[in-house]
């Protein structure tokens, strides 16, 4: 699995139902826009503020919306070990070509602890683990030692690196080689990410900005890094904006500023407020992004 995996947006309804119409129109949209992948139920997702009935529902939704044409990556995350193998197992027994993985939060655990963890998951299903490193939403940045640990469990296959440091992902290359596909976790990481030898992006910006993004993944794979570092430049900003500003919110905005209804968010979100819209609605222009 290689490219641009594109992280999808959960939408509500006016009574904060999740709207599945809706998330079917938007998984739709990104896979005639060329991504190589979905993946929902990320941080854009509001993972955290879906019950599992609702959880298991988006699952479904978009692997039945793929249907094959691109693979699905479900974030299957819970804060217990009992909650994220049942999470993988629905997603493994609906379809999903894989799933992806963030340490369970909370209490600060020990890399023993994360690792047994970890392997519970494994053990309880078949298809591609993705692990994930997320320092700004665990609160801890896994050490390159740990995540070669982790590659030693069968199917854990794919990491997301989302550590704010430009060496992480060249140095997980060197000490896993090809145990595991390395995937850029943090925007403003990708041009390094990738020349440091990412096999794909993981990221929700391509439900604003998709055709940039897939023209800096064409240069990267044919080698024209001037071409990469030229398409990287043209987003820079917005990928910041996306960011400093909460996935779910600027996503939300970004679409509705593009003519795309976007839903409501799941409380307590609130939508971004009218001087950020207004900054978005100036780069969204700047950068001459089409519907």
């Amino acid at each position: 699995m290689k490219g641009i995996i594109a992280y999808l947006l959960t939408p509500c309804d006016a009574r904060g139902e999740v709207d599945h119409a809706l998330l079917a129109r938007h998984a739709e949209r990104l896979i005639g826009q060329g991504v190589h992948g979905l993946a929902p139920l990320g941080s854009v997702g509001c993972l955290p503020y879906l019950d599992d009935g609702e959880r298991d529902a988006v699952v479904r939704t978009v692997i039945d919306t793929a249907a094959g044409r691109v693979p699905v990556v479900a974030g299957v995350s819970s804060l217990t070990t009992a909650g994220t193998v049942r999470h993988a197992r629905y997603a493994e027994q609906v379809g999903a070509t894989a799933i992806q993985v963030l340490p369970s939060t909370y209490w600060k655990l020990t890399e023993d602890e994360l690792f047994a963890y970890y392997r519970a998951v494994c053990e309880a299903v078949s298809i591609p683990v993705m692990a994930y490193n997320n320092p700004f939403t665990t609160g801890m940045d896994l050490p390159v030692a740990f995540l070669r640990r982790l590659a030693d469990l069968p199917n854990i296959t794919m990491l997301k690196e989302a550590s704010p440091d430009a060496t992480k992902i060249g140095r997980l290359r060197d000490a896993c080689g090809d145990r595991l596909s390395i995937y850029v976790g943090l925007n403003s990481m990708a041009l390094r990410g990738f020349s440091d030898g990412a096999a794909g992006w993981c990221t929700s910006a391509p439900n604003v900005c998709a055709s940039m993004m897939l023209g800096f993944h064409r240069c990267v794979a044919a080698g024209d890094m001037a071409g990469a570092e030229s398409w990287f430049g043209k987003q820079a900003e917005l990928l910041d904006f996306l960011m400093d500003h909460g996935l779910p919110r600027t996503i939300t905005a970004g679409l509705e500023l593009l003519g795309m209804p976007a839903g409501h968010l799941r409380a307590p979100l609130a939508p971004l407020d009218a001087a950020r819209r207004e900054q978005l609605r100036s780069i969204i222009t700047k950068m001459g992004i089409q519907p």
